[in-house]
């Protein structure tokens, strides 16, 4: 992979080709990209959806928004400390293409900000609900209607590949989506391969998928755009990872990792004693212990500890980048960032810590079976009014609620994979505070 294709600025539907040393740096294409994402309504919802804590009324408590927030930060950093290296390594793409040191951390930013955009209400199990009601709930009368792969994205339903739905899907008089970068949607695609096979290597690219059937041809165009290394052979999709995605990962992995974990201590699910023990190594070489001592609540010593170990980590995941480039490059590089580092020991530790007592913490699990309850008899409701209505055998309550959607998925779609796959889409835009009230009024509950 070459680095001046990785940070192409085309966008869906361009005729003619965007150069970096033409871009008007007070209105750059990256950040376009950074603007559109924050405008969006997919990402307003993020502030009303579950980042640990379902319908958690607690204000410390991250959301996804303010999770996203934090992410994106980090990867700036991130991006801006991988670009200068880069660049002082290979002085032609800033002497002939004109790329700067802040352009990547522009591109790792906004594909950071977006990196959860397709998730459902109500976290990770959200997902899984989705999934769970075509794999072994009602959904399963559809089975035999739809191809493996289209069954497979509908079974193992996966928020990245949402993601890359709602940023680029193309509806009547918006062509394109967001119309996001390529270099940026390289960026987010953290899975660049199709639901099936599922897992077919231990590569860290494989783990998961980053695109719906109905997406694929896009996706090609943008994987080849960018230059990305095929390795899937006959009828299956799937490349190598964008260097970039690497960096938006380890953002990830660092922010939930740390503020994950501060979450629990605020909240009271994991003692404070933890947080220096859990801490020390990643903070003994920056931390200074008269402000530590001086800090007189909890949360401003966590937040401080916090801070610290937020920057080592950095550093280490720059540090392994860096060392790693050609072989990223290549496409030979199957690890997290954070799986190679110095401090993976540690992040495995609190990442045990917070499992143990925050994720499986009994408000999360009480809260994830409501969860559940809810997206189920959501799916259930408009799939069956959806496909009753293009079968010609609508009841009046199909027609009531039909009348429930909002207007920009009031739309007919011909074959009964788009038409599922299009009430997930709806439903995955759902705040948790929507899901509640539109389940209740389904329901009869208030």
């Amino acid at each position: 992979m070459q680095w001046e294709q990785l940070l192409s600025l085309k966008r869906q539907g361009d005729t003619s080709k965007r150069l970096r040393k033409e871009q008007d740096d007070t209105r750059l294409g990256f950040e376009v990209d950074y603007d559109r994402i924050i405008f969006s309504s997919a990402f307003r919802s993020l502030q009303d959806k579950t980042q640990v804590i379902p319908l958690s009324k607690t204000d410390f408590v991250h959301t996804r928004l303010t999770h996203s927030l934090e992410v994106s930060v980090v990867g700036r950093s991130l991006g801006r400390l991988v670009g200068k290296q880069i660049l002082e390594k290979r002085p032609y793409l800033q002497d002939i293409h004109g790329f700067h040191m802040n352009d990547f951390g522009a591109i790792v930013a906004a594909a950071a900000l977006a990196h959860d955009i397709g998730n459902p209400p109500f976290g990770h199990s959200g997902e899984k609900a989705i999934g769970e009601y075509f794999k072994t709930g009602k959904g399963q009368q559809y089975r035999d209607s739809l191809t493996d792969k289209e069954w497979q994205d509908l079974v193992d339903f996966e928020g990245n590949a949402n993601g890359f739905n709602l940023l680029t899907a193309s509806r009547p008089g918006i062509e394109g989506g967001l119309r996001i970068s390529y270099a940026t949607l390289g960026a987010f695609m953290k899975y660049p391969k199709e639901s099936l096979p599922k897992k077919p290597t231990a590569n860290i690219a494989d783990k998961k998928y980053g695109f719906f059937q109905c997406d694929k041809d896009f996706f090609q165009d943008v994987a080849q755009e960018l230059g990305l290394i095929a390795n899937k052979e006959g009828e299956d999709t799937g490349y190598e990872r964008h260097p970039l995605a690497y960096l938006v990962e380890a953002a990830d992995d660092i922010c939930y990792t740390i503020i994950d974990f501060e979450d629990g201590i605020n909240l009271g699910l994991i003692a404070e004693d933890y947080a220096l023990e859990y801490l020390i190594k990643l903070v003994k070489n920056t931390v200074q212990v008269e402000k530590y001592k001086s800090l007189t609540t909890k949360e401003d010593r966590i937040s401080y500890l916090r801070a610290l170990a937020i920057s080592s980590l950095i550093n280490d995941a720059v540090a392994v980048f860096l060392e790693n480039e050609e072989l990223i490059l290549e496409g030979k590089y199957p690890y997290a960032l954070t799986e190679q580092g110095q401090y993976t020991a540690q992040i495995r530790d609190i990442l045990d810590i917070s499992r143990k007592n925050v994720y499986q913490s009994r408000e999360v699990v009480e809260k994830e079976v409501i969860g559940y309850r809810i997206i189920n008899t959501l799916l259930d409701t408009f799939c069956t009014a959806y496909n009753n209505k293009f079968e010609g055998k609508e009841s009046n309550y199909d027609k009531l609620v039909l009348k429930m959607l909002p207007e920009r998925f009031v739309t007919d779609k011909m074959n009964l994979y788009d038409r599922l796959l299009h009430i997930c889409h709806f439903v995955s835009t759902l705040t948790d505070g929507k899901a509640v009230l539109l389940y209740n009024t389904i329901t009869g509950a208030r």
